[in-house]
Formats: structure tokens, sequence, C-alpha cells
């Protein structure tokens, strides 16, 4: 039936135009029945800290964890060539050294809060 449909002229039209429709109104309808948008701020410099402390935390461990799927598919792709097989120990370090700096990331942050006097509001 969609091939006979397809042969009338202007059904292309036609078609497109539906399923424009079919697309486009779910799309809009949860646009205009969604909650209002959400306004994030922080009240404090600490907050500011904890949430960047987060993101950084988030993108290292992304990072590294790119690097470690890029450095094991290497490897295993490497077929004994030695220059194949030390890049992928390269990105194996690297990803090793996202790791860490992903897990020491909030001691790092605790200790520059200390050195610059700022609390974070926890022994309330």
């Amino acid at each position: 039936m969609l091939s006979r449909l397809r042969r009338l002229p202007g059904a292309r039209q036609f078609l497109r135009c539906g399923a424009r429709l079919v697309f486009a109104v779910p799309v809009t309808a949860g646009v205009l029945l969604a909650d209002p948008p959400v306004v994030w701020a922080a009240a404090t410099i600490p907050e500011v800290i904890s949430n960047l402390r987060d993101e950084i935390v988030g993108l290292l461990a992304g990072l590294a964890t790119l690097f470690f799927t890029f450095g094991g598919l290497r490897y295993l792709m490497a077929g004994g060539d030695p220059g194949e097989i030390e890049a992928s120990k390269r990105a194996l370090k690297a990803a090793a050294i996202g790791y860490g700096l992903a897990i020491l990331a909030p001691v790092l942050v605790i200790v520059l809060q200390q050195i610059v006097g700022v609390d974070d509001g926890g022994g309330q």
C-alpha cells in the first residue's frame, strides 16, 4: 500500500508532513508540559568549590575511562607490533594517572580549603 501511495502526485510531501507531525507533536507537548526551568545558584563559596570538585572528578574519571578503553583496544589489536604496544602502554599509564587524580581531587580540595581558610560547613 505504501508503494501505491508513493506513486500518487504530492504523496511524498504528504508523507514527509505526516512524519514531521508524528515526531514534532510529542516533542512540543513534552516541552509545553515540562516543569519551569530550574535556576541553579550556589549559596556559598564552599558549595561552589564542592560543585566544582564534583565536576572535575567526573571529567577526570570519564577521560581516564576513555584512555583506558583506547589503550586496551590498542593493546588487543597491536598484533605484536612493538610500537603499538608502547603506544597502548602510554595510554594505559595516562588512564592510571587520570584515575589517581580523580581519587585525589577531593583530598586536594580539602587541603586547599584549609590553606585558604574556607570552612566547608561540615563540622556543624
